[in-house]
């Protein structure tokens, strides 16, 4: 029997482990066993950190930078992420304005935590990164879910946006490129998102951290670009995690009102405190250094990702978009759910994802633990030689 002292509070019981580490955890536990598993549940690039960063890290260390910083990170960091930030975005930042964290995925949590009253209400259109909805959940707030699909190319209508607006409306978030998706938004649609939460005076989140990661010429704008108004309603949130390789590394950063900056700082202070010293010098080199290992990863990714949604598209009773950004594809299986496979009756994406892990060793994630249900999530941030295995793969098990 459980005492008292023993129970959970009830906000940690109100949430679930990340499903795509838990994804991953079980894939590795595969692979210590000996079973040759083709992982496209990962979401990180298979690309090493550049030389120029590690470099950057081992001098930090060197040279004895390993004590306590500053909160919300060295003038250093800050520096340079201010020259990003004009250089790529054409925008413009003070250093209160800014706060670097162990990670964007820490600094989307803090900054929950800094704006959400019990009950406060956050539109999260789907498909949508995991952590979304938890996190949310865990200031107390409410996550309200946009549905959209790749009848839309799982773009968001901004009429849509404001049919899910009522009075207790706090933010509205934007992840682009997108995980899961890929979608990217250009200027226009960007603009008219923008003119609905100015209108109805709601914060716009704008997760950035695949912008580095667009394709077919596709030129990224962030929505804080679109006029000094729409920049003040926004918190920008990025790393370095995905364009450099480093996401062991652990660094992120939020821009935007210095008001809603020190709130997330003084919750920062009395959790984290700074993030690691090493690793800020080591982004400092990222974001300053030469950008030739973006693009060439970049380049990679473009020739990965025609391959693989050819290869989708040829499988019948699989449909794939062709995504803009980041590094995954989010293919349509519904003709598969309520079929019967080889003796395997599949009643969900559940079903089908762990019908591919069990009778062709791939490793993908259901749509629905991204709101969406009937696709599947992959990876294509590995090798061209995995990825053309587990296509073939895929194609035996699909007849």
């Amino acid at each position: 029997m459980i005492t008292n002292i023993l129970k959970l509070s009830d906000r940690v019981n109100k949430v679930k482990v990340s499903p795509t580490l838990e994804l991953d955890a079980k894939v590795k536990k595969l692979k210590q066993q000996g079973i040759d598993i083709i992982n496209f549940g990962v979401g990180e690039p298979d690309f090493d950190t550049p030389n120029n960063i590690k470099k950057a890290a081992i001098l930090a260390i060197n040279n004895g930078f390993t004590k306590y910083c500053p909160v919300t990170g060295t003038s250093e960091i800050k520096e340079a992420i201010i020259e990003k930030l004009k250089r790529d975005n054409s925008l413009v930042y003070k250093s209160n304005e800014i706060i670097v964290s162990c990670g964007a995925k820490h600094s989307l949590y803090n900054l929950f935590q800094a704006i959400l009253n019990n009950g406060d209400e956050v539109i999260i259109p789907s498909p949508y990164w995991v952590s979304y909805p938890d996190m949310v959940v865990l200031a107390g707030g409410n996550p309200i879910i946009l549905k959209t699909d790749d009848t839309s190319g799982f773009k968001v209508n901004p009429k849509d946006i404001e049919k899910h607006i009522t009075d207790k409306t706090k933010a509205f978030i934007i992840n682009s490129p997108s995980n899961p998706s890929g979608v990217t938004y250009n200027y226009e649609e960007l603009k008219k998102i923008s003119e609905i939460c100015l209108k109805n005076n709601i914060l716009i989140i704008s997760d950035e951290i695949y912008e580095k990661l667009v394709f077919d010429d596709f030129k990224f704008t962030s929505i804080a670009e679109i006029s000094a108004e729409t920049k003040e309603n926004t918190i920008i949130v990025n790393g370095v995690s995905k364009a450099y390789a480093m996401t062991g590394w652990r660094i992120g950063y939020a821009v935007g009102n210095e008001n809603i900056i020190s709130a997330m700082n003084k919750i920062q202070s009395q959790s984290t405190s700074n993030a690691t010293s090493i690793s800020i010098k080591a982004a400092v080199e990222a974001l300053n250094g030469p950008q030739n290992s973006v693009e060439i990863m970049k380049k990679e990714f473009e020739k990965r990702r025609n391959y693989i949604v050819k290869r989708l598209n040829s499988i019948n009773g699989i449909s794939c978009r062709i995504p803009e950004g980041a590094f995954y594809v989010f293919p349509n299986i519904k003709k598969f759910i309520g079929c019967n496979l080889n003796n395997n009756v599949l009643n969900s994406d559940i079903d089908f994802a762990n019908y591919l892990l069990d009778m062709s060793n791939i490793a993908v994630v259901p749509g629905s633990v991204f709101g969406t249900c009937g696709y599947i999530r992959l990876s294509y941030a590995t090798s061209m030689e995995n990825i053309e295995r587990g296509m073939n793969n895929l194609e035996k098990v699909c007849k």
